[in-house]
This record gives structure tokens, sequence and C-alpha cells, in this order.
């Protein structure tokens, strides 16, 4: 390890998308209950052992995928693609990283120890082979997401409502499809793919695409003047906060179809001011109006 530095390790670990742990928190924020430090330290434990336990599946991934992964123009300078770590590295990191992961959400309680097993068991089949099957692999990405709110959910005794559980599976839907649309892109200049994109194609995904976005933005507006939610957050204003969600929906198609750039949205996050602009905007609104 000290040959080559900490580096190489570190990007196999892909920290970077612990961003999507981020919504552990959502119960939290809510149930307007952000501020209660027991509560806050459950959440933030939650995240670590999805966090642990997401890394042990992304060097999994990459272990899998090594020869695949040296056809592909990004992937192949992945650590273990391109020979700077070794397999056999490779496969006890991923192991540390599962029993790490695990033990943390067994010592919060057993409710998240079983959520986070499922999410890695079934991240574990589609690593070894459900991520060949068009549609179902994108239906497990969102799945791993609502997983994410159950984590959160089972730490705190938040119950989740069914509006956070269906916006949250279709967002996941539409930034999965986004990532889809790269690799058929990708396979048109015959680069090497996944052999789920076999069912797919630039019709479909950008037809389905839009008809997620379409949903997405539907169900927030529902949301926002549903009498369920009006009456929890003590306002009737929250429908403004839409103007922003609509945004950013907009946005991230303008990216996905115009600059032709889809392929991790969690970098695509990282790198675009708009989006982050965006986000903040509404995160501030949606604050304002209901603390």
């Amino acid at each position: 390890m000290s040959a080559i530095g900490l580096g190489p390790y570190i990007v196999l670990l892909r920290p970077h998308q612990y961003l999507k742990n981020l919504f552990i928190f959502a119960p939290l924020f809510f149930a307007l209950k952000i501020g209660e430090l027991p509560l806050l330290f459950q959440t933030a434990a939650a995240f670590v052992a999805f966090s642990l336990t997401a890394s042990a599946v992304y060097v999994l991934n990459d272990y899998v995928d090594i020869e695949a992964d040296r056809e592909h123009p990004v992937k192949r300078l992945r650590p273990l693609a391109a020979g700077i770590v070794s397999k056999k590295v490779g496969a006890a990191m991923a192991g540390t990283l599962l029993v790490c992961g695990l033990s943390v959400s067994l010592l919060q309680n057993i409710h998240l120890f079983i959520v986070v097993v499922l999410y890695a068991f079934i991240n574990i089949l589609y690593t070894f082979g459900l991520k060949h099957v068009s549609l179902v692999d994108i239906f497990i990405i969102a799945l791993g997401f609502v997983l994410r709110l159950v984590a959160g959910s089972v730490v705190t005794g938040i119950v989740l409502t069914m509006w956070i559980i269906l916006m949250t599976f279709l967002l996941a839907l539409f930034l999965a499809l986004a990532k889809r649309r790269e690799d058929i892109l990708l396979a048109g200049e015959r680069r090497k793919v996944r052999r789920s994109i076999g069912g797919y194609n630039l019709e479909l995904i950008n037809g389905a695409m839009t008809i997620m976005a379409s949903v997405i933005m539907v169900s927030y507006i529902m949301y926002t003047i549903s009498s369920e939610i009006t009456a929890k957050f003590h306002s009737v204003r929250l429908y403004t906060t839409s103007i922003f969600v609509l945004f950013g929906l907009l946005r991230y198609l303008q990216i996905t179809f115009v600059e032709k750039n889809s392929g991790s949205p969690t970098i695509i996050l990282i790198k675009d001011r708009v989006l982050q602009v965006t986000i903040a905007l509404w995160l501030l609104s949606f604050v304002i109006l209901i603390y």
C-alpha cells in the first residue's frame, strides 16, 4: 500500500458516491426532527453503515468487471482494471468493508442490520448477473434508494409517507435511465458495454426519461398540495417550491440530451453549479416554509 500510496484504494471505495446515502437523512428532515441530536447521531451511524457496505459492493463490482472495464474509455482507469491494485487486495477490501458495514448496522439495531443485509444481497445479485437484465437493472438501482430511506426510518422510528417513497423511487429511476443512455451512446461508438444495453435504445430511454420527469413533477405538486402534508407542515405555500424541482429536472434533461453527459449522476451533481444552486434554493425555500 505504501508503494503506491492511499489514493488508488480511496478511489476504489468511491467516496463521492456517498452523496446518495444522504437520502438516509430524508425521514429526519421531512419529519421536522433534523435538530434532535440523538436521532441525528443514530442516522449518521446508519449513513456510515450504508457507506461501508456500498463501498464493499463497488469494490466487488470492479473485481468482477475487470476485463469489461478495461474496454471502457473511463472505467479502464479504475485501480483494479488498470492493475494498480491487485485482485487479491481488492477481494480482501470488499470482504473487510462488508463485515465492517454489517457490524456497524448491527450495533445500531437489528432492523437496520436487516435493511443493510438486504441492500448488500440485492446488489451482489446485481453484480453477478441482474445488471445484465434490461429494466431489472434500473429497478434494482431505484430500490437501493428506497432502502436508504428505510434505513433512516428504522433507526429513528419515523414512519415513511407514501409520497417520499414514491418520489425517491421515481427520481432514482429517472437517473438510472440517464446513466443507461450514455451506455447506449458508447455502444454506438462500438465500445464494450454491459449486456443489458441490448434491451434499450435511444427511443425507449428518451421516452421513458420524459415520462419519469413528468410523473415526478406531478407527484411533487400533488405532495405539496395534499391536505395531509399542508396540515403536517402548517403551510399552504409548499407548492411554490415546485419551480425549483421543475428547473432541476429540465436542467438534468439538458445535461443528458443536449450536453450528452449522463454517465454518473453523482459526478454531475458535484460538478454542475446550476444543479447545486437549484438544489440549494429548493432546500432553503422548503426550510423557510416548514421550519
